[in-house]
């Protein structure tokens, strides 16, 4: 059935318009990130900054871009999807320049920060205009994992541009997404269809929700981020001040007349499931590729351009996803795919666990081949399940929810990984620095683990059902009210 109907309803010249200037967008904010990550020794040397003042010019990105997606999900269905993503997009445009002209830290930091808030809009706001603009089914999927693997790709290219770039001045990996922001900007102008305005009758930006949700947002993911930086005191304080403004910002949903986030919408298993996977898969993703990068310049001496093209392997998910995956998520479905990229994620770090002084790069190979088909075959059904069945006019606030949990759960991996790190390095010799390495993997390793354990129950929900419309099928006309629908 799925096979005639994507025969049937073929992608026109139009809906590939749209989805390549949608895809252009995420591009352009992983390989942002990307760059940055390779080109963050320059930037200190240059500018002067100590460790701590280099850590937040990543830390300034993801609390802008964590703090502000909830936010960001809302008002696309509010105020107009395409309205928000360029808006936002020429926002993004502006701020990544002017990083690019920081002659201090602060202003770099504050750069960031913005270019964070900005990304928080328009992602989702993207994410939604495909899940919106094109019907459920096999026509939204190609679509989604299309999409996928068009952000996996920005980020493993970004790794070697920005090694490029950073090796001529580290300003040109502020510059160069300026004229990539420039080119999709006009694109989007002719190509993204408007629509009609959305109807906000009785409905308006929750503001005291938005606030809580951000504060409480910002607050656990700066105590995640700084927690290998600063006292236990501090990190308790900050996590409990985010607990505090999550409190208060549920008490705040179940009195709103039109609440920010629809608790409601949390009932839906397939939903909760699809982001508690999403935060733990992007916590292990995110920590393992932490860690080979510092074993590979740390202790193996590799240059930032020999370590970009060492871990571009990874970005095989960017070929995978929307040749490959299409195909498989029609034959077994989106939550097998989901689970036997789990496995094979935890697989790909169990193989890294005995890392040794002298790892040759064949080696290394299966480790990081397997993570990238990992990341192809469980990212794109992820978005897939996480929006599928939600009404149009929350589809927004869906890919807010999603991205939400991946950008905290990279936050949470990437602390958590760098903790473990730090305090199981004695000294810089390297056996204690493959001690260090060898203890932190673990942190991945139980993140896949869980996310498996978690997707597993996925796979059983869905055979259930599956058994409850074949047994309903299989009854009289006269019986099939007598059982519960399978949804």
């Amino acid at each position: 059935m799925s096979a005639q109907k994507s025969a049937v309803a073929p992608l026109g010249a139009r809906d590939w318009g749209v989805l390549l200037v949608l895809c252009g967008a995420i591009f352009l904010e992983g390989i942002d990130v990307a760059m940055l990550n390779v080109a963050l020794p320059s930037i200190r040397a240059d500018l002067g900054l100590s460790t701590g003042s280099l850590q937040w010019v990543m830390s300034a990105y993801v609390l802008g871009y964590g703090g502000f997606m909830l936010v960001g999900g809302r008002a696309a269905d509010l105020f107009g999807r395409r309205r928000m993503f360029i808006g936002w997009l020429a926002v993004f445009l502006v701020f990544s320049g002017l990083g690019g002209f920081a002659t201090e830290g602060w202003m770099l930091v504050t750069a960031r920060f913005v270019t964070g808030v900005a990304a928080a809009f328009m992602t989702p706001a993207g994410l939604s205009i495909i899940t919106t603009g094109f019907e459920e089914g096999p026509r939204r999927n190609k679509a989604l994992l299309f999409y996928s693997g068009t952000a996996a790709g920005g980020f493993s290219i970004g790794l070697v541009v920005g090694g490029l770039l950073a090796s001529v001045d580290w300003r040109w990996v502020f510059f160069a997404p300026v004229v990539l922001s420039a080119l999709i900007l006009l694109a989007a102008l002719a190509l993204v269809p408007k629509s009609p305005r959305p109807d906000r009758a009785g409905q308006s930006l929750d503001l005291a929700g938005g606030t809580a949700v951000t504060a409480a947002i910002v607050l656990l993911v700066l105590g995640v981020e700084r927690a290998a930086h600063t006292s236990p005191a501090w990190t308790l304080g900050t996590l409990g001040a985010g607990l505090a403004a999550l409190a208060t910002f549920i008490a705040v949903e179940r009195r709103s007349a039109a609440p920010l986030v629809r608790l409601g919408i949390l009932r839906g298993g397939a939903l909760v499931r699809a982001n508690i996977v999403g935060l733990l898969f992007a916590g292990g993703f995110f920590g393992f590729q932490f860690l080979v990068v510092l074993y590979l310049q740390e202790l193996r001496g590799w240059s930032t351009l020999e370590t970009s093209f060492a871990m571009i392997v990874v970005g095989v998910d960017a070929i995978l996803s929307p040749v490959l995956v299409p195909r498989l998520v029609a034959r077994f479905g989106n939550a097998r795919l989901i689970l036997g990229g789990l496995v094979l994620a935890s697989l790909s770090y169990a193989l890294f666990l005995p890392v040794g002084a002298d790892w040759t790069y064949l080696t290394m190979l299966p480790s990081l081949l397997l993570l990238g088909i990992a990341f192809a075959l469980a990212y794109g059904p992820l978005t897939i399940v996480a929006t599928d069945g939600v009404e149009e006019e929350e589809q927004g606030l869906a890919g807010g929810l999603l991205y939400t949990s991946f950008q905290f759960g990279s936050a949470l991996g990437l602390s958590a990984t760098a903790a473990v790190n730090v305090s199981a390095t004695a000294s810089q010799a390297p056996g204690a620095l493959l001690d260090g390495y060898r203890a932190a993997l673990v942190v991945p390793l139980a993140a896949a683990l869980l996310a498996t354990l978690v997707s597993a129950f996925g796979v059983r929900s869905r055979r259930s059902a599956d058994s409850r419309v074949i047994d309903k099928a299989e009854l009289p006309d006269d019986r099939t009210s007598e059982l519960p629908t399978a949804h």
